[in-house]
């Protein structure tokens, strides 16, 4: 059995080009799968151009995991000590901060819960936040992360995003620095 060739979908990032493989999911589209986990180059460079998208906010919060060293970078970038993270799972040190459940995004498949914890609730309280991620598709972590900052009493200043999958371009509430498509 011969070994299929493996497909790639280019993205320029003003002069930085990402070559993203591109994926099936169990729901039968296929995308081109965006990673920044070990990249210092890209992260850097794409967080070099988000930070300019974002200066008039406060504060960031992101979900982990992909969005984790981007997020830390823009921070870095406004000089911004802290900044809060949506975890996946409750961890110990979670107990007296908040939750919301999402609906299922593309990659996950199923439903989860994002947990913020009492520091972060405090970190935004009153604060104009920047919601900072990897890739915005079908909007459903972006939901979450929405739900949690209204939670804990934070406004919603910017919705920032490397890439906007498929229809998410189509968003005038999301600002990002690409696009890619969804593959049917």
């Amino acid at each position: 059995m011969e070994k299929e060739e493996q497909k790639f979908y280019t993205v320029d990032f003003e002069g930085f080009e990402a070559y993203l493989p591109i994926l099936p999911l169990p729901s039968g589209i296929k995308i081109a799968f965006f990673n920044l986990h070990g990249d210092s180059g890209l992260t850097e460079h794409c967080a070099k151009l988000l930070t300019e998208k974002v200066r008039d906010c406060e504060v960031l919060i992101t979900a982990e995991s992909k969005g984790l060293q981007l997020t830390h970078c823009v921070a870095r970038n406004l000089g911004q000590r802290f900044y809060a993270v949506a975890r996946k799972s409750k961890k110990l040190y979670m107990q007296d901060g908040i939750e919301v459940e999402i609906e299922s995004s593309i990659t996950t498949g199923k439903e989860q819960k994002l947990y913020l914890s009492r520091h972060d609730v405090e970190l935004i309280r009153g604060k104009k936040v920047g919601i900072v991620d990897d890739v915005v598709s079908t909007g459903a972590s972006l939901a979450g992360l929405e739900a949690l900052v209204k939670k804990a009493g934070g406004i919603i200043q910017k919705k920032a995003f490397v890439l906007a999958e498929g229809r998410a371009a189509e968003r005038p509430d999301v600002v990002y620095l690409n696009t890619i498509p969804v593959f049917v």
